[in-house]
């Protein structure tokens, strides 16, 4: 995890968690590392660890096991990916529409542009 300054940590490793189940090497249903386990791979504190798993319990991707430890739940991923498409969708399609209006770049043209293979 590369820790970008702008964001706090536990959110960062909430969605390195979630980047972990849609590329499926947490699968549904598996056993994810303990808080501990996260904060001495990443170097953080346990609490910042911990708070980063709550965020993925409060939002039904990961469950507890009494006694145990904290599992994928059944559908994240298909949560996960939904969500993401959502924040995509106002991040990034949202704001690209708004500034090819006021270019007056149509439809077509925006899908021309879209197609065109990157110059790099």
């Amino acid at each position: 995890m590369h820790v970008d300054e702008s964001r706090p940590i536990f959110l960062q490793l909430a969605e390195q968690i979630e980047n972990d189940i849609i590329s499926g090497a947490l699968p549904e249903e598996s056993q994810v590392p303990s808080t501990n386990e996260y904060a001495a791979f990443h170097r953080i504190n346990p609490a910042t660890a911990g708070k980063g798993v709550n965020v993925l319990v409060d939002a039904g991707i990961l469950y507890k096991k009494r006694g145990i430890g904290m599992f994928v739940s059944a559908g994240a991923r298909t949560v996960i990916v939904g969500t993401r498409r959502e924040q995509f969708h106002t991040d990034y399609i949202e704001p690209l529409l708004g500034e090819a209006a006021k270019l007056g770049i149509d439809r077509e043209q925006l899908i021309s542009m879209i197609r065109k293979e990157p110059t790099s």
